[in-house]
């Protein structure tokens, strides 16, 4: 009983932040709204030395070179950017009726609407770069709908949220686990397609170049795509300039291969657009850790 209220008053205490950021912004425009949550994780980037040695032994890695000052910069446009990726979650059934803010390019998109047409599901693979959320908004701009997948927060009060803003991007979610994988399966041999983040490091997986270092990656993507012959389309939400627009590039079909062949061009793919766009990927996520 004294575990679970304790445990009670630290999801409240650890909410409270993001919760006050949030309540804060009440009234505002949308933009301006997006932009106050994302001065506020560029203030944690700035301010909280263990998110600073967190990113900086993650962005040090791959950019060995770079300057510690331009590093820190990074770090500081790395919290801005994820900010406003979160606040554009929590709000997503808003930041689903803002068409004008897509712009959609690439012959992935083609080959999903035919897919569909066919009566066939199809996988996206994406990672935590952008606004991946954007990708499923243009999806169902499109008149078709993804699922996701979707890890649960332990936390119930950011559980509570962001279940709520996924799925109104597209159902169905599934949660990690046996039981979820089951639905997904159903799903896909259904016609259904669905949403992957293959960026998070999979204990079970294999270890496969990312960002030219080994990760441990899931290959499961690859290997629901070969089995029941659906296209995996890699596809990105990239913030544009203006801060609140986003090119969604649908990219080719990985070409049909063993999984571990797919699951690393799905890396290269991923490597390179955070390459260009470094400060729009989550360093955070503990890719290489124990790798």
């Amino acid at each position: 009983m004294l575990q679970a209220h304790f445990r009670s008053v630290l999801h409240h205490a650890r909410y409270l932040p993001l919760w006050s950021a949030l309540t804060a912004s009440r009234g505002r425009s949308f933009e301006d709204r997006s932009e106050g949550l994302g001065a506020a994780l560029e203030a944690v980037m700035r301010w909280f030395p263990p998110a600073q040695t967190r990113f900086d032994r993650e962005a040090r890695r791959v950019f060995p070179q770079m300057p510690r000052a331009a590093r820190v910069r990074l770090g500081r446009e790395m919290g801005r950017q994820m900010g406003q990726t979160l606040f554009e979650i929590y709000h997503d059934a808003e930041f689903q009726t803002r068409h004008h803010r897509f712009h959609v390019s690439g012959p992935g998109l083609g080959v999903l609407k035919a897919a569909q047409a066919a009566g066939r599901g199809a996988i996206i693979v994406s990672g935590h770069f952008g606004q991946w959320e954007a990708v499923r908004a243009v999806i169902k701009m499109h008149g078709m709908e993804s699922g996701a997948v979707y890890r649960p927060n332990k936390n119930r009060h950011y559980e509570r949220r962001l279940r709520a803003g996924i799925e109104a991007a597209g159902l169905p979610i599934f949660a990690t686990g046996r039981r979820g994988t089951m639905a997904l399966v159903r799903h896909l041999r259904g016609g259904g397609i669905v949403s992957i983040l293959l960026d998070e490091k999979a204990p079970a997986g294999v270890p496969l170049p990312f960002l030219g270092h080994d990760a441990m990656t899931s290959l499961s993507a690859a290997e629901l795509a070969l089995k029941y012959d659906l296209p995996m389309i890699p596809a990105y939400g990239i913030r544009a300039g203006d801060r609140h627009s986003f090119d969604v590039v649908f990219e080719a079909p990985i070409p049909r291969g063993d999984p571990v062949t797919m699951t690393r061009a799905f890396n290269d793919s991923l490597s390179a657009r955070i390459r260009a766009n470094p400060d729009q990927w989550y360093w955070m996520l503990r890719r290489w850790e124990g790798a």
